[in-house]
């Protein structure tokens, strides 16, 4: 893997979503796209101009190769994505809108993902790169996923490789197990020196409740040794498609720094926006930004996935640039 990488080790979705104003099913369309959290992350750096790879296994038919092939299209480097027998991971999206909130149905049970995730190229992607990119999602899919995402981040640590961890975490999916997992989410915490978290996920892998966010990262920084940042959002809802998104990046020197709120209305699809998020501050930490300038960055990413359909953000650096420079308020001729 070339030098300076982030790679992204993870599940890979089809999403099919109603049309806007539809339920479900209400008439016979669905439009389909190529997601999952830790693929969003790696195409959003790819096309903002950093080098990222993906890690995954993907079901060895037409979807599978599909999976593959938007990866590629994206310039996210695929030599470690694998194939096997098996099904892909699906979940269906029905649009908010008025005070319907949206709604998410995942039919990811079996797929080859969740029975076969060991057999990704994890310690070829590994080799040379400077980050490996896990969330809390990968343990909710199965047993099997949990143990390689667990395996990755010890392959990681072998190898002086970083690991950047996302809480991410999905109630339904835990549920559907019988578990909260907390277990496990604390022990991939505990290999990160960056952490995409916010008091809730503190909450459940600490086992105890905090006053608000500062309590809680004070808190965090203290049981796990090796954890130097914590990023997250702050999203006021004002309607399904009206916002206010801040962010704050706690580090371990007690340092806060800061960024927004951006007001972000007639939202045209908020999936993804986290990763987004996270696809922006990893790219400007690995270039070495200053904390401040990163930061707002990875907002103003985040705040662009929300005008965007699909899941991963397309914008360029560049255009993030521009959005921030002139709000988005212009036209660019």
């Amino acid at each position: 893997m070339t030098a300076g990488t982030l790679v992204c080790f993870g599940e890979m979705l089809v999403r099919l979503s109603a049309p806007q104003g539809e339920m479900l099913l209400q008439t016979p369309q669905l439009a389909a796209h190529i997601g999952g959290a830790e693929a969003n992350v790696a195409i959003c750096v790819s096309r903002l101009g950093g080098r990222a790879a993906m890690a995954t296994v993907l079901p060895d038919n037409p979807l599978g190769h599909a999976a593959r092939d938007e990866l590629r299209r994206h310039g996210v480097d695929v030599s470690a994505v694998k194939f096997a027998p098996g099904r892909m991971g699906l979940y269906f999206l029905t649009p908010g809108a008025v005070l319907r909130p949206s709604e998410i149905v995942y039919d990811r049970a079996g797929s080859a993902f969740a029975e076969q995730a060991g057999v990704a190229a994890r310690e070829q992607a590994l080799a040379g790169a400077a980050m490996l990119h896990v969330s809390g999602i990968t343990p909710a899919v199965s047993t099997h996923a949990g143990e390689a995402a667990l395996a990755a981040v010890m392959e990681a640590e072998q190898k002086g490789v970083a690991v950047s961890f996302d809480g991410n975490y999905r109630a339904r999916l835990w549920e559907a197990r019988g578990e909260t997992g907390a277990p496990i989410l604390k022990r991939l915490l505990e290999s990160a020196s960056l952490a995409f978290i916010d008091e809730r996920d503190i909450a459940l892998v600490l086992g105890r409740s905090f006053a608000d966010r500062n309590e809680a990262c004070a808190a965090a920084f203290r049981a796990f040794p090796k954890l130097q940042r914590i990023a997250a959002t702050t999203r006021t809802t004002h309607a399904v498609d009206a916002f206010s998104l801040g962010a704050t990046l706690h580090h371990r020197s007690g340092e806060l720094t800061q960024a927004g709120p951006l007001e972000l209305g007639n939202v045209v699809d908020r999936i993804g926006g986290g990763d987004a998020f996270a696809g922006g501050l990893l790219h400007g930490l690995m270039k070495g930004w200053a904390a401040d300038d990163a930061l707002a960055f990875a907002l103003h990413t985040a705040a662009a996935k929300h005008g965007q359909v699909g899941d991963a953000s397309h914008a360029s650096e560049a255009q993030i640039r521009a959005l921030m420079a002139s709000g988005g308020k212009d036209v660019r001729r």
